[in-house]
């Protein structure tokens, strides 16, 4: 089978990149030929054979990118010609959408559609909803300069967002996504795709409010890599399954006397909230890593350790040595993989109860949960958490049984998704 995989970003950027490249490379292991499209980038590490793709475009800088912000992020003739000279060179079977508004755009979509029309060769379109984007302009359901959890333009009332500066607090790049959004719901442009997978219920839900998307929608939880006691001592071996191994279930990693954070120094992921809770919380230990807008605020609480951005064996055992992870988030994340990691290397997690994460925590059991944005609620969870290390050692050991699907597992059903 030949797969097209198509994402704006094709260098690391986030989780929508980590999703295309690691799925991409099991289709391959299994033998089918896998290719890419999307902006050129000096950081580029996948690609096509036709080495064909769009210029590169940030429209946070440079004088002529603003200039032409509105008429390229609506529509891109550019994306629609060069997807297609890809299509004609290496004629897939599937073609697998990620994250494309703004600067591929949903030309795209027209590019296949027209091209299997020329062409005569069927192909599905498979859309992973990585955000919001195709019911809420901004993608994040969240009104940034009031943190408001917003629903306004669910339904398709898309002037809320220029009413609410929704995009950038910009009244004109608000219009433009105001505009964009009308333009392809009134031509139900994402009704020409095939299968939308959504990788939380709640993102279904919010979804299926649009009624050209409710009868394509399938819920499929991201998938996540499995630790072995080797990756946690150091080492980078492979693991085989999405169940813990019995090397990790039958030797557990000793627990230390910090809680930890790891993402997003941001309002949105809950970081200042959060901040409030450590410092009604004098007596506990917190150890955050990553980077972001708050990192002043973060190093001016006496009791956070501040590690900055950690990655590979270094925050494998950050996560597992903590008693507890805490995820703030205040906005209505995905399917977030920062609680699927915890929990895989045995942390219990304390999440927020918007969004995806309530379905990925099994409250009392590996983890609780909390009202998103309440920073009493927060505190007081936090303290009955440090102050019962049985509990949380109990619910460390049910984070054993917990069976998140595998990259491999994955793949077999979306598989079975671009067969059927």
């Amino acid at each position: 089978m030949k797969v097209l995989m198509v994402n704006k970003f094709l260098y690391p950027n986030g989780g929508s990149e980590t999703y295309i490249f690691k799925l991409g490379e099991q289709l391959q292991k299994e033998g089918h030929e896998v290719q890419y499209f999307g902006m050129e980038h000096e950081g580029r590490i996948v690609g096509n054979h036709a080495e064909c793709y769009t210029s590169n475009m940030d429209f946070h800088t440079g004088k002529l990118q603003k200039l032409l912000y509105p008429f390229r992020i609506i529509y891109s003739r550019e994306a629609k010609k060069k997807i297609t000279v890809v299509l004609r060179d290496f004629q897939p079977d599937v073609v697998h959408l990620n994250n494309i508004n703004f600067q591929l755009t949903p030309s795209v979509i027209y590019a296949v559609r027209d091209y299997e029309k020329k062409s005569g060769r069927k192909i599905k379109i498979v859309f992973t909803a990585h955000d919001y984007q195709w019911v809420c302009p901004n993608h994040m359901m969240r009104i940034p300069s009031t943190g408001e959890i917003c629903f306004a333009c669910r339904g398709g009332d898309f002037m809320q967002c220029t009413k609410n500066r929704c995009i950038h607090d910009s009244k004109v790049k608000s219009l433009i996504g105001t505009i964009e959004a009308k333009f392809y719901d009134r031509r139900k442009t994402y009704g020409m795709v095939d299968t939308i997978i959504c990788p939380s219920e709640f993102m279904k839900k919010q979804l299926d409010t649009n009624p050209v998307l409710a009868e394509k929608t399938i819920m499929l939880h991201n998938f996540i890599d499995a630790p072995t006691d080797k990756m946690l001592a150091g080492s980078q071996d492979e693991t085989v399954s999405g169940k813990q191994p019995e090397a990790i279930q039958d030797q557990r990693i000793d627990k230390k006397d910090y809680v930890v954070y790891f993402g997003r120094f941001s309002e949105e992921k809950g970081t200042r909230t959060l901040l409030e809770a450590c410092k009604a919380l004098p007596q506990i230990s917190f150890i955050f890593a990553g980077t972001g807008p708050l990192e002043e605020q973060v190093n001016q609480v006496a009791n956070v350790e501040n590690r900055g951005f950690v990655t590979g064996d270094a925050l494998r055992k950050l996560i597992a040595e903590a008693r507890f992870s805490v995820y703030p988030s205040e906005w209505y994340e995905n399917c977030p993989f920062s609680v699927m990691e915890s929990q895989m290397y045995g942390t219990p997690v304390l999440a927020s109860d918007l969004g995806g994460a309530p379905e990925l925590v099994q409250a009392g059991k590996t983890g609780e949960l909390f009202r998103g944005g309440d920073v009493e609620e927060l505190t007081e969870h936090i303290r009955d958490l440090w102050n019962q290390p049985e509990l949380c050692r109990k619910y460390s050991e049910n984070c054993k049984d917990i069976n998140f699907d595998t990259v491999e597992t994955y793949c077999g059903k979306m598989l079975e998704i671009y067969i059927k």
